[in-house]
């Protein structure tokens, strides 16, 4: 693990715009004090390329003299964001960015990832506002193109291709590094190097502190975005590697990733969190405990302090290289196809949040994905509610269609299915049989297992209360929990003025509707008799 995240955390380095040692120091601090607190044991908590990337796009408008100093506190506030998520208790939510959304996020990031490091690769000149811009670019000026930094990279790539399929798979990205890197300097070919960024300092790592002169409004939304990609993916990386004996706690998961960023800013290193291959990678090596990724940060520490003059003599084509190979095979199509068919919902979310990741800066893409998700999450729960008639049908309940009318000297039995907050709630609305014209019309319905329902549904049921009142009728709403029965008949949650009949629900199935049922039967007779 200590071996190949020496390339991955260089590579991250590059994709943020910082020197590649800042990577390295990401690449051991964030398993070392992130492995300590963390609830899923086997999760590592390294450099991913949605963070660098993001950190990237946060730190481009910084003046490069600044650009250190500004990451330490990117990362910083990246990792309070996490540390108060996690104690605020917010892991449930992490659910509710749709998967669509986070594979059109992943995948604009890794097309992101290719178009960025061609000018790298080829060592030509790049321009353009968006990394597809420089790509396109690169593209249409061919003749820009230096050759030797293509020989290079090409080289680098088929290296690492080559290895992964041989036993040696595990080092086949430091394989991709060294070997091309080798034969430039023995060829004495010009070509960029890793300490052309910047110096790579030897021995321990100093401590850093935060310039807060720097802190504005950029870096506070960019450091939020990366808590928001950072605890999504470490919530699906915890998925793919269980504990074996008990779930693990999302929100102690989000408070290790938080302490590891925070470990990461003060030895100036890049944002960190859960990583999908890293953490498949310790699994499949047979990592048992939380130790597996302590060692690994400390094998790393001791190989940067070791070896860190060596590390700016390494070739920037390889490093891009790995990105390209990397991000590449990232991308999942067969997930992709699945999401398209799925329907309508799935392909918005899916196109717009990749187009968004590939034209707009990353924390508005994030954002904007955040959004797309709930106006999803909205417009599905009003697509899904559905109103059914429970109808007695030879000793047993059928279920038909609403009626489109309620009955006039009838009794109508409703059910609900769905959620009733929100759209849901007028969606009931226009599903619920129309009061108009009808006379002595009863309508119950049926509410059992809600322990909640927002302001729009009392509402929307004060309302056609009112509709059915204004031709003599009533309506029961039965199986309600003791908490929303409270409220009502408390007056906080609907104003009835007695047109509304209450039925709490019991612990016989059907009871209180039941009860519901011959009240308004017995209701019918007595206003039937009045009327006569």
């Amino acid at each position: 693990m200590a071996v190949s995240s020496v390339p991955d955390g260089m590579a991250a380095g590059v994709l943020a715009g910082v020197i590649p040692v800042a990577g390295l120091y990401a690449s051991f601090a964030g398993p070392v004090a992130g492995g300590l607190a963390s609830s899923t044991r086997r999760m590592v908590i390294t450099t991913t390329s949605a963070a660098a990337l993001a950190a990237g796009s946060a730190l481009g408008s910084v003046d490069q003299a600044e650009r250190a100093d500004a990451l330490v506190l990117l990362t910083l506030l990246a990792g309070g964001f996490m540390l108060l998520a996690g104690l605020l208790r917010l892991g449930r939510y992490a659910r509710f960015v749709s998967h669509s959304v986070m594979i059109g996020f992943l995948t604009g990031i890794a097309v992101n990832i290719v178009c960025g490091q061609l000018a790298d690769l080829t060592g030509s000149p790049s321009r353009g506002s968006t990394n597809v811009a420089k790509a396109l670019h690169i593209l249409v000026h061919p003749g820009q193109v230096h050759l030797p930094s293509l020989l290079v990279g090409i080289g680098a790539i088929a290296a690492l291709v080559g290895v992964a399929r041989t036993r040696l798979a595990v080092i086949s990205t430091l394989v991709a590094l060294i070997v091309p890197t080798a034969v430039v300097l023995v060829a004495g070919v010009e070509i960029a190097r890793v300490d052309d960024a910047g110096p790579i300092p030897s021995g321990f790592p100093s401590l850093a502190w935060p310039r807060l002169g720097l802190l504005d409004g950029t870096l506070i939304g960019s450091a939020m975005a990366i808590a928001a990609i950072v605890l999504v993916q470490g919530a699906g990386v915890a998925e793919s590697a269980p504990n074996g004996d008990g779930p693990a706690r999302t929100n102690q998961d989000f408070v290790a990733q938080g302490v590891g960023n925070v470990a990461s800013a003060l030895f100036r290193g890049l944002p960190v969190g859960g990583s999908v291959g890293t953490t498949a990678l310790n699994v499949s090596a047979g990592g048992r405990s939380r130790w597996s990724v302590i060692f690994a940060g400390i094998w790393v520490l001791i190989i940067l302090v070791a070896f860190a003059p060596a590390v700016g003599v390494v070739a920037m084509p390889t490093l891009a290289a790995v990105l390209v190979v990397a991000a590449t095979a990232s991308i999942r199509p067969g997930e992709m196809t699945t999401i398209w068919r799925a329907g309508p919902n799935s392909r918005i979310a899916l196109v717009s949040t990749f187009v968004a990741t590939l034209l707009l800066p990353v924390p508005a893409a994030v954002g904007l994905g955040v959004v797309v998700s709930l106006l999803l999450q909205l417009n599905q729960e009003a697509i899904d509610l559905a109103v059914v008639e429970l109808v007695p049908s030879g000793g047993r309940i059928a279920e038909r269609p609403a009626p489109a009318l309620a009955r006039s000297d009838g009794v109508t039995v409703l059910a609900v299915y769905g959620s009733l907050f929100y759209a849901g709630a007028r969606t009931l609305q226009s599903q619920l049989p129309d009061p108009s014209g009808t006379r002595h019309a009863a309508v119950v319905l049926r509410l059992r297992g809600r322990t909640t329902l927002g302001a729009t549904f009392f509402l929307v049921v004060a309302a056609y209360a009112r509709q059915l009142a204004e031709g003599g009728g009533r309506l029961y709403l039965s199986g309600l929990s003791s908490e929303i029965n409270e409220g009502l008949r408390s007056g906080r949650g609907l104003a009835t003025a007695g047109s509304v009949h209450l039925f709490p629900a019991t612990e016989l199935v059907g009871d209180s509707t039941r009860a519901a049922i011959v009240d308004a039967e017995a209701w019918l007779v007595t206003a039937s008799d009045e009327e006569a």
